[in-house]
């Protein structure tokens, strides 16, 4: 395993934690579910991504499938959450921030996933913004909430802003000198953006006369977008 590869995992594997948390927490929130569906959306909400990249570049089956430790930190990402939901609830936006981590890393991995398949820059570009949506949108449909990617002002740009810092960086050859940093510059960049959105309320561009008051938020109500 190269030192690259390694990285990539290592991310891969907190970015999966961090989304692991974000989906059992809002499955407690806003579903209130059981234990079994706790661990269950934290699972989706971790790993959705990367089955979505990998079945899209023909990697079968899915890292998910291969390698043990990504069921088993999803697993226990999604039984820290049910465990200690109280004490994480008292944090400031818990969700957004997990949700903003997991965002920034698989943005990152997902990238150099795709080029260590083949995949060209923009594939590659894209593929990791999919990685990055893929497990929180899937989350989000399961508890009857319009999806992030959609709703939300800043989310997609961030992801697409990382993955293409992360394929500069391979392309020139960058992460070979710098490696982790390199990749952990990436995510930063990915996050710092995301919670500027969220502190900020900023939108992307919408069509002219869209009345953004009306646009359903995360938690259902109008203007939360």
């Amino acid at each position: 395993m190269t030192t690259t590869t390694t990285v990539l995992v290592v991310l891969d594997l907190v970015g999966t934690f961090a989304f692991a948390l974000t989906g059992g927490l809002t499955a407690i929130r806003v579903a209130h579910v059981d234990i079994v569906g706790v661990v269950t959306l934290a699972a989706i909400t971790a790993v959705g991504g990367g089955i979505l990249r990998d079945v899209l570049l023909g990697a079968l089956p899915p890292a998910t499938f291969v390698d043990w430790r990504y069921l088993t930190v999803a697993t226990g990402g999604g039984l820290v959450a049910f465990a200690f939901s109280r004490g994480l609830s008292r944090f400031s936006n818990p969700i957004e921030v997990l949700d903003a981590a997991g965002l920034s890393l698989f943005a990152v991995t997902g990238a150099g996933r795709a080029l260590e398949l083949g995949a060209g820059p923009m594939q590659a570009i894209i593929l990791g913004a999919v990685t990055g949506v893929g497990g929180g949108t899937l989350r989000d449909v399961l508890v009857r909430q319009v999806p992030s990617v959609l709703s939300s002002g800043v989310y997609a740009i961030p992801a697409l802003v990382g993955a293409a810092l992360a394929v500069a960086a391979a392309t020139g050859g960058v992460d070979e000198v710098l490696g982790l940093p390199a990749a952990l510059g990436a995510a930063a960049a990915c996050f710092t953006i995301r919670m500027v959105g969220l502190h900020l309320g900023l939108h992307a561009p919408r069509p002219p006369g869209t009345d953004r008051g009306t646009t359903p938020g995360r938690d259902g109500r109008a203007g939360a977008g």
